[in-house]
Order: structure tokens, then sequence, then C-alpha cells
């Protein structure tokens, strides 16, 4: 409704005599192809990026899942205890890293007040509810939790103690 308001009021000012407000049709043209350019190379580099994330999660996924196959075939079979140990830590590599990825960036526009008010009223996110450290605590022994958390990045030192805990 407002723009067909907004649309009845030049054009009829111009009906009635207002020709000064005529615009010529090629800075328009030009301007609305050049808007037509940039709003199409965002969006394909927006769809580039999300491509890029889900090609990412599904090799994460992927790999999760022929690393857990690997251990529990050379290991001793589900019921191993250094199965399980393999497997929490990996759980714990997992939790890590969905935290760090949930971190907030600097290019994010995600504290805002409207964003705030959506994040508030519409979804949880449970990586902000909740502390790395307690979720951790269930994968983790003690002494573990205490090394990794000691360091200033936990998800890559989760697979490094790990790697050096299997190493003969």
């Amino acid at each position: 409704m407002w723009i067909l308001l907004i649309a009845t009021v030049p054009t009829a000012l111009y009906y009635f005599g207002w020709h000064f407000l005529a615009l010529p049709w090629q800075p328009l043209a030009l301007l609305g192809t050049g808007l037509a350019f940039i709003v199409g190379f965002k969006n394909n580099a927006s769809y580039g990026r999300i491509w890029e994330a889900r090609q990412i999660y599904g090799s994460v996924i992927n790999d999760s899942r022929n690393f857990a196959f690997l251990v529990r075939d050379t290991a001793g079979g589900k019921q191993s205890p250094i199965v399980k140990q393999v497997f929490y830590r990996h759980f714990a590599w997992l939790t890590a890293l969905r935290y760090q990825l949930r971190e907030p960036r600097i290019w994010e526009n995600t504290g805002r007040k409207s964003n705030q008010e959506f994040l508030r009223t519409h979804y949880r996110i449970p990586e902000w509810d909740g502390k790395l450290e307690e979720v951790l605590g269930s994968y983790l022994e003690e002494k573990e939790l205490t090394y990794i958390l000691s360091k200033r990045i936990g998800q890559p030192n989760c697979w490094h103690y790990s790697r050096n805990r299997l190493q003969p």
C-alpha cells in the first residue's frame, strides 16, 4: 500500500505539469545493472561459503565414522576399554571443535540489539549456555582435562594429546 502511495505522488505531480521530476532512463538503467551485478556476486560468494562448509562438515562426519570403525576393529571390539577411551577422546575433540566454531567472530553482527532479541526469542544455542570445561569433563579424565584446558586452543590439543597417548 505504501509503495502505491509513494509511486502515485510523483506520477500525479508529473501529470499536472511538474516535468522537472522526469529522470532520464540511462543513468537508472546503469545503476540497476550495477546493483544487479553486485547482488549477484554477493549471493554467489555466500553460496560458495555455505557449500564449502557443508563439504567440510560432511568430511568430518565421514572421517569420524571411518576412524570409529578402524579403532573398533583393530583395538578389540566394542567392549574394549581402549576403544571406549579413544571414542571418548574423539567425542571431546568434536565437542571442542563445536564450541570453537560457535565462538563469536569480529565480522558477525550477532551482538546488535535486534539480533540479540531474535536469538533470545526464537532459538537457543547450547554452546553459549554451558561451559566447555563442564562438557569435556564428561569425556575426559581430570588429568587430561587439566592439560587440554591449560592450552590456549583446546580443540587441536585434544587430538595431539590422544595421538601421543596412543603411540607406543
